[in-house]
């Protein structure tokens, strides 16, 4: 007499975390404490600054000459390390060399690296009896407590965000479709500019923002090589910190709401970035 073999059960695959509503309640509350409510809070009292108050703190000046400063330096900075970010990135995925691994690593340096021994290592690189700075001195290039060296600690901190941006989308696209531009009798520029760079734009456009909103936030590598000046070479994060030390509460969240905003503003920019392009992909292929 036979007996039937019924299937085993399959045995029920169990979630790492528990359900999604029981996982998403504690991701929420989590942000909701260390990110949302110290900002809500900052937005509230910078509402309750009143007309008066906003118009006192953005017609200071020192105010207005730090924002110059951290605006304008961050931007720079970031130019500079879009630029140089692409090239790395491009060296690194195009082509095998020795010390490539060495190199891949030490673009993450700057992440792991804490700011103020990047700012210490800076200043002494390219104060004029530094390292570099020495040399320089003499043809009467300044660069440590100046604007250019607030310049060069942010593109050391952005350069990351724009290597680690490009790189990924660079190992996607291969050399394919340049081998097939090149057959077809494109120059190499020709290649780069109508294969490579449609590509890689969007990318370079996020990694461009985030070095900049990376660069506005930034002081402990900048302190140091700024020289602090004020009028001059004084950013706002480290005019933030004066104005509590004066007990000017108001100067101080007037300033921060201002680079919050404009945090904000950067971190919309690199969430629409890709949506824009994928809408405008979607829009020439629907044509």
């Amino acid at each position: 007499m036979s007996t039937l073999a019924l299937p085993l059960p399959r045995p029920r695959w169990r979630r790492p975390l528990p359900g999604f509503g029981l996982s998403l309640g504690l991701g929420m509350a989590w942000l909701g404490v260390v990110v949302l409510l110290p900002l809500t809070a900052l937005t509230v009292r910078a509402a309750g600054l009143g007309l008066d108050g906003w118009l006192q703190v953005l017609r200071d000046e020192r105010v207005l000459a730090a924002l110059k400063v951290s605006f304008g330096t961050a931007f720079v900075a970031a130019v500079i390390a879009l630029l140089a970010g692409a090239l790395v990135a491009w060296v690194l995925v195009r082509y095998r060399f020795p010390g490539r691994r060495l190199l891949d690593a030490l673009v993450d340096l700057p992440f792991a690296l804490p700011t103020a021994v990047a700012g210490i290592a800076l200043t002494a690189i390219y104060a004029p009896n530094g390292w570099i700075g020495r040399f320089l001195e003499p043809l009467g290039i300044q660069v440590a407590y100046q604007l250019a060296g607030i310049v060069i600690a942010l593109v050391f901190i952005g350069l990351p965000f724009t290597v680690r941006t490009v790189q990924p989308i660079l190992e996607s696209l291969g050399a394919d479709q340049e081998q097939a531009a090149a057959s077809l009798g494109a120059s190499r520029f020709t290649a780069l500019r109508r294969v490579v760079l449609p590509e890689v734009l969007p990318a370079l456009l996020t990694g461009f923002s985030l070095a900049f909103a990376r660069g506005l936030g930034e002081y402990g590598s900048v302190i140091f090589i700024a020289g602090n000046k004020p009028y001059q070479t004084e950013i706002a994060p480290l005019l933030i910190t004066i104005r509590l030390e004066e007990y000017d509460y108001n100067g101080a969240v007037g300033l921060a709401a201002v680079m919050l905003a404009a945090s904000f503003l950067c971190l919309l920019a690199i969430n629409l970035i890709p949506l824009l392009f994928r809408h405008e992909r979607r829009s020439r292929r629907d044509g």
